[in-house]
């Protein structure tokens, strides 16, 4: 587990992938979006620690999925046994939505039902012949891109991490048993938004009814009779009205691209119709009528190219490019000036503090003295909000050594120019060695513009401040 806390966006992995989001943690396994420097292309990665009982069962079930060559499972591009204490498996990254978040918003069409669960079930049915099972079929595992393609994913592995007994695994007829009535289950789902069984991936459990489960039709208004006649030809224990049961992927996927037209032409042939639920229809809840479809089923058509806006002129371009060159050097010196001045202020924030209640040893400040350079007795590091609260306190000195040719630089940030997005800031604290009053800052800084706070300390602080809330702000400049 401490492992796994050590990977960040911007880590690389086997000096290839690198990584950018953190998509999914689910089952003691991560999920990554990365991307693999060599080919310049997106890819998921899937990681469980080493340390895992369930890691070479991981491992063993990836092997064996890369013998499935359907191109409707996430294809396997890479497997690394150890990697930073990580198992890791390298798919092909799809840029789709998973069927959950969909049916959370509505349930399909009837056709789209029928079209996307034939899909998987075709899927599922070129697997068994190869003798792999996936065994964990739930809408999250299923993506639907924008072109209406279907892709499917956790194939060898899915049912590993949702064990915690790496050697228990059902026999062939039990594991093909669990995928058929996964795809009438998903079926089922589709076309009522509900799952069979219980809640799964954030769907309610559909309804049942003296112990048995509720036909489709009886949940929500408009599910065709054919859609229906499926999920209980594959759910129905047994099927009603003597129906030869479906106990193949291959036979259901088969039925299924006969089935599922919508009923939308009684509605033409009648227009009294319009709105009338199903005849059978059991209402336990409000059937919600959805806005529009939801995203994912009607791609959005491309804007035409006569309103695009024009491309950038020769000048513009060049504009853009010295600009890029103005601000992309010298990063982490611009850092640099804004740690300093918000070190600054905490080490004024600092001298203040250290005044007690004994004012008579403290030398009244004469208004009439003249100006004097005040030399810093001491400099330290000030990292508020890091965890480990130092950043790089080794060359904090060199902020104030009088000479412009070395500095205090902070900690190497990733991901972000802004501190990685791990913090707001970082600074120094300056001790004058007693009560100063300051008259002027003079801060040499590298880089382009860049904000600054200085702070002093609260009245009587007699320690170094470890935090912004015993500070009060004197000074705040922007883009100097």
């Amino acid at each position: 587990m401490g492992d796994r806390r050590l990977l960040s966006s911007g880590d690389v992995l086997a000096g290839r992938y690198h990584l950018q989001d953190l998509v999914n943690e689910k089952h003691g396994s991560l999920t990554w979006r990365a991307t693999d420097q060599v080919l310049n292309r997106n890819v998921g990665l899937e990681m469980l620690s080493v340390s895992d009982p369930r890691a070479p069962a991981f491992l063993e079930g990836a092997r064996r999925s890369a013998a499935v060559t359907d191109t409707r499972f996430l294809p396997v591009l890479d497997i690394l046994e150890d990697e930073k204490g990580h198992s890791l498996l390298v798919r092909e990254w799809a840029r789709a939505f998973p069927l959950d978040q969909l049916l959370l918003q509505s349930p399909l069409p009837n056709r789209r039902a029928a079209t996307v669960v034939s899909e998987v079930a075709e899927a599922i049915a070129h697997a068994h012949e190869t003798g792999i099972h996936h065994q964990m079929l739930t809408p999250h595992s299923i993506l639907l891109k924008q072109s209406g393609a279907v892709r499917i994913t956790g194939l060898g592995v899915a049912a590993v991490l949702a064990t915690s007994d790496p050697l228990a695994s059902a026999g062939m007829a039990e594991a093909e048993r669990l995928d058929i009535e996964a795809l009438g289950k998903l079926l089922y789902a589709c076309v009522v938004s509900r799952w069979p069984g219980g809640p799964v991936d954030g769907l309610p459990a559909a309804p049942v009814e003296h112990g048995r489960l509720l036909r489709p039709r009886q949940v929500r208004a408009g599910v065709s009779r054919d859609v229906d006649t499926v999920c209980d030809r594959i759910l129905g224990q047994p099927p009603r009205h003597h129906a030869a049961p479906l106990t193949t992927a291959k036979s259901i996927g088969r039925t299924l691209r006969l089935a599922g037209e919508d009923e939308s032409h009684l509605v033409d042939e009648q227009p009294s119709l319009i709105g009338v639920s199903s005849p059978d229809l059991l209402r336990l809840d409000p059937v919600i009528v959805p806005a529009g479809p939801p995203p994912g089923i009607n791609p959005p058509r491309r804007r035409p190219k006569a309103f695009e806006p024009a491309p950038p002129t020769t000048f513009e371009r060049g504009k853009q490019r010295a600009l890029r060159a103005a601000t992309g050097r010298d990063r982490l010196l611009i850092f640099v000036g804004i740690a300093g001045f918000v070190a600054l202020a905490a080490f004024l924030a600092f001298v203040v503090g250290r005044t007690t209640g004994d004012t008579s040893a403290a030398s009244p400040v004469q208004s009439t003295s003249p100006l004097q350079m005040l030399t810093a007795q001491s400099v330290d590091d000030f990292d508020p909000f890091g965890t480990d609260g130092n950043e790089n306190p080794e060359e904090a000195r060199l902020a104030a050594d009088g000479d412009p040719e070395t500095g205090w630089h902070t900690a190497t940030y990733f991901g972000n120019s802004k501190l990685g997005r791990l913090k707001p800031g970082v600074g120094l604290v300056f001790d004058l060695g007693g009560p100063r009053e300051i008259e002027s800052v003079r801060i040499r800084v590298a880089g382009g513009p860049t904000d600054v706070r200085i702070y002093a300390s609260m009245p009587g602080a007699a320690a170094p401040p470890k935090d912004l809330k015993y500070l009060t702000g004197i000074a705040k400049l922007s883009g100097v």
